[in-house]
């Protein structure tokens, strides 16, 4: 696999990319801290504006990306690159709840345009068949991203103090406003004019499209099984060691950012995208029997399994990010490729307002039949996924010039 995608747009978002997420993991790193410790809030606070966000995020998805369609991907992504930018400088100056709950909720809102607007730069800029694998680079070279950043992180934290978490985010704002001027670089694309008649937010009124949605962002739930569940469960319910914990987290990484690209192959089409839908909750549900397993035995074999389990859910992590990619690309009218990207990301944000809860509860609270459960649950959202594509597709063909999608 090359390093770099060829040079172009998708280089450029590339390089962009990586300077924006090691801001993005300066702030996963620090933040809890940063807020607790430099703006003052107290852990109940930071838990409602996190949820604000989330909440916001959730509901200005869908019009965020129709703006990108309207007034064209490329100056959305820039605008909202910059906002992005001061809005996070001013946190640095947030000395309340309620100066740091209206600096979130409008971060919430540019982060929204910013993923809409990349979703609509990379259809309307890469080549149908490039487009899966244009996002394959971008996620691999997102965990570079937030590693370092994570890293970076680590000395403002060791410091400890509010000039050191205030220096962290202008740190994390700059690496924003960087980003942002990398992209200056790319080609203009064009507006794509709204038609005629008809719904302007077509995408909220595509039922076998949100269908979609539900399913891929309850699937998104697996992220926090490796982030929340999978460390409480390693140190309170196993003989394994604790320090398996980070290991595990940089396996993760690590194949996410070796093989991304790999695993999307096949998966620009309807048909294929699908088909790695299922492929990913089977594996998906796999590494959560082996967890499952995990509880209760001698160290050695904790260990193995967990660490197959950690496996098996990175290739399930692998093949449904790239199903979700070659799905949502593929759904989407070529007018409305912007709000069909932010009504995508919705199901990411319907993942993470569930996921703490639902995961903890099941794999925590209830022990190995909550992780047998999630497993099942997994199962069922991959193979629901085929079916709900090809009901999409359908709807997608001409009346008289139906033609069978195959995917099975």
């Amino acid at each position: 696999m090359p390093l770099l995608p060829a040079p172009g747009l998708a280089r450029t978002l590339t390089y962009a990319t990586l300077v924006h997420t090691v801001g993005r993991g300066l702030w996963l790193t620090a933040s809890a801290l940063m807020l607790t410790r430099s703006v003052g809030l107290s852990v109940a606070e930071v838990g409602i504006a996190l949820s604000a966000a989330a909440l916001v995020n959730l509901v200005v998805a869908s019009p965020m990306g129709y703006l990108a369609d309207r007034l064209g991907p490329r100056r959305v992504y820039l605008l909202s690159g910059f906002a992005l930018a001061v809005l996070t400088a001013g946190i640095a100056l947030a000395g309340s709840f309620v100066a740091y709950l209206g600096l979130a909720v409008l971060i919430a809102v540019a982060d929204s345009a910013n993923v809409g607007a990349r979703g609509a730069v990379i259809a309307g800029g890469v080549p149908a068949d490039q487009r899966v694998r244009t996002r394959a680079y971008l996620r691999a070279t997102t965990n570079v991203g937030i590693s370092v950043g994570a890293v970076i992180a680590g000395a403002g934290i060791a410091v400890d103090t509010r000039a050191a978490y205030q220096v962290l985010i202008i740190a994390n704002a700059a690496f924003f406003l960087l980003a942002a001027l990398m992209l200056i670089r790319l080609a203009p694309i064009p507006r794509v004019p709204a038609p005629a008649s008809g719904p302007r937010l077509l995408a909220l009124r595509d039922r076998p499209f949100l269908a979609f949605v539900a399913l891929d962002g309850l699937m998104s739930m697996h992220f926090t099984l490796l982030n929340v569940a999978l460390p409480l469960w390693i140190a309170d319910h196993t003989d394994a060691p604790r320090w398996l914990i980070s290991v595990l987290l940089l396996v993760n990484t690590t194949m996410v950012v070796l093989f991304q690209v790999r695993a999307s192959r096949g998966t620009a089409d309807l048909p294929g995208a699908a088909r790695a839908s299922r492929r990913a909750g089977v594996a998906i549900g796999a590494a959560c029997v082996l967890f499952a397993a995990a509880g209760g035995m001698p160290t050695a074999a904790a260990v193995a399994l967990l660490v197959a389990g950690a496996l098996a859910h990175v290739v399930g992590e692998l093949w449904h990010s790239a199903a979700g990619w070659g799905i949502s690309f593929g759904l989407a009218p070529a007018h409305a490729q912007g709000q069909y990207q932010g009504t995508y990301g919705m199901g990411f944000s319907l993942g993470r307002m569930v996921a703490p809860v639902l995961v903890t509860t099941l794999a925590i609270g209830w022990g190995t039949p909550g992780w047998i459960v999630l497993g099942v649950l997994f199962l069922l959202l991959g193979a629901a996924i085929p079916p709900v594509v090809r009901w999409a597709a359908g709807t997608r063909t001409p009346a008289g010039e139906r033609e069978a999608v195959a995917v099975g």
